[in-house]
């Protein structure tokens, strides 16, 4: 570990043990309440040992003591080394040290925020925090947000989408968990703009006309003045690509340290910390050892090493995807139910297996553009060991609230999923069948032939609007073909975030939330919190699908055919936190697909102009 101070003007600060030290006799209660209070927050550990009875490591000393002290914070940390519960550590004495500050806690999700804020709250259940407890004291919670009360200050945490509902409010202090993931609109337009806010600004204009007075009395200094803490932003995240705008952050905030100019408002400080800076009786070996069976070296390197990385090595670049990715706040965005009048592919990955460490069962519903033959991904479900049931319920939401023209599924194992779906009382209650058409699609020779035939079969009204895939080489190779030259001329997207109008629009939809399991994390019972998460979590999805085609390696054997697959030592590993491709597979599937179907619109319809005969 290194530390460098960087050339920012010094901060002024007392030595305040040693005045402590100095300090001789009787003090009047006010006197003594003063020196405790500067005693306190010059010793952080000692502090959140007096109130909550927790011990912090030197480096979570550090790191508290660095947002307390700075007014930006950017913390670069390795995943599991406690960025929650640090952050939870300062928000709590932020609070109590500087009462009648109010502190957002701002995530990429709500549960991310949620995840901070239930920190704090098992702080204040440990027996030894008794002091602390005192001093809570109204918590509520509802569907979009949690608030608590410690003295005349408050926490609040709240969900990234409603744009409109976070410019209603006024915090001084701002936590950014996951920052790697927060739009850089929402960061400019939002969050930057609350630090403009002062807390008590009556009160502060009140005590500086008393200072002027004392001043111009000569009974006060100005290097006297009171001094009221700076509005902060706490930024915490694990590193990224370099041509995100994370690590564009990350070299302003560095830049800032070394070169202040006039006109730079603000201490900053960067805390960068791999996994070895943790000391070993916080950090579990055996994930580092997971890591190295699961992830690629690049992902190693963000996650673990806290080191910001060139592009992604495999087949699909992770750069082309990202611009391939609709800016955060516009649109199309994830949707949970589709638009009125548009059309969607609906392709899956089917997996029968109901086991954790099985391969996930998954859909991708891709929302045309017909005007410009594209297509944008929306809707994202990958999910393991979960029953055929709930698989069946989820593929007949889909179908009951995005009005699906085609779906595109793997032979193997499709064929038994659509005859269970036909099968089941779900679809049997609404008399739906879902029929399937052929077509071989793989000479080049035959394909026009091969579109008129498929056109004929294929029929929206009565239904017959699947098509499954054997994934034979030929196939796989021009899939995958395909799908690189859709991120290359931009003609397949990823949606953007659901933010503020768009937001609003699908926390409003009716469907039916209760009876769908889209997460094994899923922890609310409540239907508008679980809406919140499960809109949230589609974008999570839409991440990963991304994540997995970053990871794909293309091979090719001794007789030529090339293979599409997880690097070999992803491949090789087993259990609930292996690597996967299923969603890599069911977005090769809806592009395809995708094409097909555009192609298969074009083609010109075959009429028998001829004379028939008729007998009478």
């Amino acid at each position: 570990m290194s530390w460098e101070l960087g050339n920012q003007k010094p901060l002024q600060r007392d030595k305040v043990n040693d005045q402590v030290m100095d300090l001789e006799g009787y003090l009047e209660d006010v006197k003594a309440k003063i020196w405790l209070y500067k005693f306190l927050k010059e010793n952080v550990t000692f502090t959140t040992e007096l109130l909550t009875g927790i011990e912090l490591f030197p480096f979570q000393h550090m790191a508290v003591k660095a947002m307390m002290e700075n007014d930006y914070f950017l913390g670069i940390w390795s995943r599991g080394m406690s960025k929650s519960f640090s952050t939870g550590i300062f928000a709590l004495l932020d609070a109590m040290m500087n009462q009648g500050v109010h502190i957002g806690i701002i995530s990429k999700s709500f549960r991310q925020s949620k995840m901070i804020f239930r920190k704090i709250e098992d702080i204040s259940q440990d027996p030894k925090a008794e002091l602390f407890r005192q001093c809570i004291g109204k918590v509520s919670k509802s569907n979009d947000e949690w608030s608590m009360q410690i003295g005349k200050s408050r926490i609040t945490a709240l969900p990234l989408g409603d744009g409109e509902k976070l410019r209603g409010f006024r915090f001084q202090r701002i936590i950014v968990d996951e920052l790697l993931l927060m739009p850089e609109k929402v960061l400019n337009e939002v969050i930057m703009p609350f630090l403009a806010v002062v807390e008590n600004p009556t009160e502060r204009q009140k005590i500086k006309d008393a200072e002027d007075a004392m001043i111009e009395a000569g009974k006060m200094e100005e290097d006297e003045r009171t001094e009221w803490p700076s509005n902060k932003m706490i930024g915490l995240s694990s590193a990224s690509y370099k041509f995100e705008y994370l690590y564009k952050m990350y070299q302003a905030y560095e830049n800032m340290i070394f070169n202040p100019g006039a006109k730079n408002q603000g201490r900053r400080c960067i805390m960068q910390f791999s996994y070895d800076c943790a000391p070993k009786a916080l950090y579990d070996e055996n994930l580092i050892s997971q890591a190295r069976g699961t992830m690629s070296q690049s992902q190693i390197d963000r996650e673990f090493n806290a080191q910001f990385t060139d592009d992604s090595a495999g087949y699909f670049k992770i750069s082309k995807m990202a611009d391939c990715t609709i800016e955060d706040g516009e649109s199309p965005s994830v949707e949970v139910a589709g638009d009125k009048g548009a059309e969607y592919i609906l392709a899956f990955d089917p997996s029968w297996s109901e086991s954790e460490a099985s391969d996930d069962f998954a859909i991708q519903v891709i929302k045309l553009l017909p005007g410009e033959k594209k297509g944008v991904l929306v809707h994202s479900y990958a999910l393991p060991g979960t029953t055929l049931k709930k698989h069946i319920t989820y593929f007949k939401y889909i179908l009951d609230h995005f009005n699906v023209i085609m779906i595109v599924g793997d032979y193997n194992g499709g064929v038994q999923f659509i005859n269970s779906c036909n099968e089941s009382d779900l679809f049997k209650k609404d008399k739906l069948e879902i029929g399937m058409f052929e077509g071989d699609f793989n000479n080049p020779h035959d394909y026009v032939r091969d579109l008129k035939e498929a056109r004929r079969r294929y029929n929206v009204q009565s239904k017959v609007i699947c098509h499954l895939r054997k994934p034979l080489s030929v196939w796989i190779r021009n899939a995958n073909e395909m799908l690189q030259t859709a991120f290359d001329r931009k003609r397949l997207y990823f949606a953007a975030t659901a933010m503020d109008d768009n937001y609003s629009m699908q926390k409003a939809k009716k469907i039916p939330i209760k009876d769908l399991k889209f997460s094994k994390y899923e922890d609310e019972k409540n239907v508008g919190a679980k809406m919140i998460d499960f809109i949230e979590h589609q974008k999570d999805m839409i991440d990963l699908t991304k994540a997995e085609c970053a990871l794909i390696q293309v091979s090719s054997s001794a007789g030529g055919t090339q293979s599409f697959d997880l690097p070999p030592n992803l491949k090789r590993q087993k259990g609930v936190d292996k690597a996967r491709k299923d969603s890599y597979s069911a977005l090769i599937l809806g592009n395809w697909g995708m094409n097909i179907y555009y192609d298969m619109m074009n083609v010109p319809e075959e009429v028998n102009q001829g004379f028939t005969p008729m007998f009478i």
